[in-house]
Formats: C-alpha cells, sequence, structure tokens
C-alpha cells in the first residue's frame, strides 16, 4: 500500500476512503456527505480547510468530482472514549523495537470505539514516534507483552517473524481445574472467524490452529494453565481452552456470549502474553521479552 499524503497528527493517521468504481456526477464533498450524513457540518469543515486530499497531497475542493476508484485521504474525529484506568509499562527500547507490557482492556490498534485511548496511538503520541507500528497485536481483553518497530525500514523484517511462526508466544490462563484432563496435550482444530461475526468458531477440516496446554499450578479447584500456541489464529486459545471445558476465567465470548460494559473492569480476562522470544533478524540475537504483570487465582 502506498504511504498516506497526510503525516500522522496526534498519534492518529488519516483515515483512506475509496471512491466508488463508476463514473459519478456528484462532488466528492457530496458523496462523503452520502456516506457518512451525520458528519456532514465537519466534513464540509474540513474540504474548506483543506484537510481532505488526494492521494497525491492535492487538497480536494468544493468542486472537486468523484473519481472511479480514487483514493481519499482526511482525519477523522476520535470518539469520546473512556480512559483505560491501568498503567502501560516500557520494557525494552531500542532503535528499532519498543516492547510495552499492555494492561487488559487496552486496544493494540485504532478499531471501533477504540481509536485516540489504543496503545498505538497512546505511545505514538507519549513518545512523539510518529512512525510506530505494531509487529503482531494482543485482543483488547489480553494483557502482557506486546512489540512494536519503530523505523518503517525495518517494518517488515520483525512482522515477518510473526508471519513466519518463528516467534515463540507463551501465555499464562486461569480456569477450573480438570483432573480428568490428561496434560500436557495439544489441541489441533479447524477455527473459522467471519468478518463481522464476534465469534470464532471450530469446524470440520483440516486444522490451521494449535495449541500445546500444560499445567502450571493447582489451587482450590482453580488452575493456571501455560499455553504456546504455535499459531495465531484470533481467539485462538480462548475457544482452544473453552473445547477443553474449562474457559478461561472472565471470557465473556466463550462458551456463551454475555455483554459487558465498555467501562466495567471489575473481571478482567485471565489470559496473559507472559513471554515472548525469537532471534532478532538484524543482529541473530535471542531477544526474551517477559511481562511484569501475573494473573490471581479467583478469591
Amino acid at each position: 500500500m502506498a504511504r498516506a499524503p497526510l503525516p500522522v497528527r496526534d498519534g492518529l493517521g488519516p483515515t483512506r476512503i475509496r471512491m466508488p468504481d463508476d463514473p459519478s456526477p456528484v462532488t466528492v464533498l457530496q458523496y462523503l456527505i452520502s456516506r457518512f450524513p451525520q458528519d456532514e457540518r465537519r466534513l464540509r469543515e474540513k474540504v474548506a480547510l483543506g484537510e481532505v486530499v488526494d492521494a497525491g497531497g492535492t487538497p480536494i475542493s468544493l468542486d472537486s468530482v468523484v473519481r472511479p476508484r480514487a483514493d481519499i485521504y482526511l482525519y477523522r474525529d476520535p470518539p469520546d472514549e473512556p480512559v483505560v484506568p491501568f498503567p502501560m509499562e516500557i520494557l525494552h527500547r531500542d532503535e528499532n523495537l519498543l516492547v510495552v507490557d499492555k494492561p487488559h482492556f487496552l486496544a493494540t490498534t485504532p478499531r471501533g470505539a477504540y481509536v485516540a485511548r489504543s496503545a498505538l496511538v497512546v505511545l505514538r503520541r507519549e513518545l512523539d514516534l510518529p512512525d510506530l507500528s505494531p509487529a503482531h497485536r494482543l485482543d483488547r481483553l489480553t494483557a502482557g507483552v506486546l512489540v512494536f518497530t519503530i523505523r518503517p525500514e525495518v517494518r517488515r523484517a520483525y512482522q515477518e517473524l510473526f508471519a513466519a511462526r518463528t516467534v515463540t508466544k507463551i501465555y499464562d490462563a486461569i480456569a477450573r481445574h480438570d483432573p480428568n484432563l490428561t496434560v500436557p496435550l495439544v489441541i489441533k482444530s479447524r477455527m473459522v472467524k467471519e468478518r463481522g461475526v464476534l465469534r470464532a468458531e471450530e469446524v470440520p477440516g483440516e486444522p490451521n490452529a494449535e495449541t500445546r496446554v500444560e499445567v502450571a499450578a493447582v489451587h482450590d479447584g482453580w488452575a493456571r494453565y501455560t499455553l504456546t500456541p504455535k499459531t495465531g489464529r484470533t481467539h485462538q486459545l480462548r475457544l482452544h481452552m473453552s473445547s477443553l471445558g474449562v474457559p478461561i476465567v472472565g471470557d465473556n465470548f466463550y462458551p456463551t456470549f454475555y455483554e459487558v460494559a465498555h467501562d466495567d473492569y471489575s473481571r478482567p480476562l485471565a489470559l496473559l502474553a507472559r513471554e515472548l522470544s525469537f532471534d532478532d533478524p538484524f543482529t541473530g540475537e535471542r531477544c526474551v521479552f517477559a511481562t511484569r504483570r501475573t494473573l490471581d487465582f479467583p478469591s
């Protein structure tokens, strides 16, 4: 994808909007208003201020006509978001990498209702790192080790480590102890998650998700499980634990979905990205990063 013609501003990059395929006599502004009628006033203001541009960085005027499949860029107004009341500690920083200890409830990247308060935007803004980019992602409800790249020229090399599954990831999870489970065990299944559907599901077919499950400690009917995923499917660990009959404490998706208010922090998902390790693609040195967070057994 071509580099956006507008720089990162307040930690947020511009939004890209693709114009329709067919020729249209309407102006770009008219098309944007038809897409986002609730934002008409702000869209008119942004066009008047020259803040809506084409792929070459030329500001769109009030009379600019839609060109088929052209890309238009503008800054979106961040929603009114609650502040996640938990700290995000820096575990490591060098010229290429920034590694943080992400708290529960904090989104990795801007998405949906979590934009300005996502980890990426907060770090870009607070550390003045406009080119910061995630090397991988953690679910909003999962805490622990999260790796970002600082310089664009090294981004691909680190992201490819995760894509090639050469990164070792170890998670902790708290769930009911089932003495009938023979551990350690490896669970393999085929998982699918449709776009726009909240939950993933397991279906018949060739496995595409694999997790090693071990029990690290047992206390009063609960167990601390060590989970080592070989793959990185969305909600893989949560769904695999649920399919074993021991859903993770605080999981409101599996086995049954139930609503939780966005500002309810009383029962975090007991899933923690405890350790992440890989061979650095530039130095060849072994990098090991570990969280300073812990998971407590339910009282």
